[in-house]
């Protein structure tokens, strides 16, 4: 009796998702009745939106940062989630992109102009901000410390207040990271 049953339910469901299923036929061109089926673009992160930041610091530089912008959402990001030690894309989903139209000085440390990508080492009293060769990367998955172009170390803060959402800003002489209870900045110039 319960195999019956079991069987009968499983006959249920296996024909309610068929049914369910979208019985899309090949379009063939020219079909007035039927609309060509389009290939969708991807769909943008909404739980990490995309932004990018710019700015001219004090040498004449533009700089442009792209990234995207991971909130909280009642976790525990750096140091638990974001390990303390540990390369950090600094932001969601692809690798964040740093870029200077001419040459500068990060922490003292000479940048050529160019596209890099920007990943961090968060620790509890001081990250390392690496600075690395392009290489479109999602993530730091395929990261190699052979690609560096240049590692500085600065001090780690707080912010003001807590910072829900990854903020990164260029300014004057410098760009500043924050998010959740953590905040850090380096000089570029």
């Amino acid at each position: 009796m319960k195999t019956t049953i079991h069987l009968i339910l499983l006959f249920v469901l296996v024909s309610t998702v068929a049914y369910g299923q979208d019985k899309k036929q090949p379009v063939k061109k020219g079909d007035p009745e039927k609309k060509e089926m389009k290939k969708e673009e991807p769909k943008e992160n909404k739980l990490s939106p995309l932004r990018t930041v710019e700015g001219t610091v004090g040498s004449g530089a533009k700089v442009k940062i792209v990234y995207h912008a991971p909130s909280v959402r009642g976790r525990k990001m750096i140091g638990v989630k974001e390990p303390y030690g540990q390369i950090w894309r600094t932001g969601a989903d692809k690798a964040t992109t740093f870029e200077v139209s001419k040459a500068v000085k990060v922490e003292g440390k000479d940048l050529p102009a160019g596209k890099y990508e920007l990943f961090t080492i968060p620790g509890e009293t001081e990250w390392v901000v690496v600075i690395q060769k392009f290489g479109d990367q999602w993530g730091p998955y395929s990261y190699k410390e052979e690609n560096d172009v240049l590692r500085v170390n600065v001090p780690a803060g707080k912010p003001e207040s807590f910072v829900e959402t990854l903020d990164i800003r260029v300014e004057k002489e410098r760009v500043s990271i924050k998010w959740e209870n953590s905040a850090i900045a380096f000089s570029v110039e």
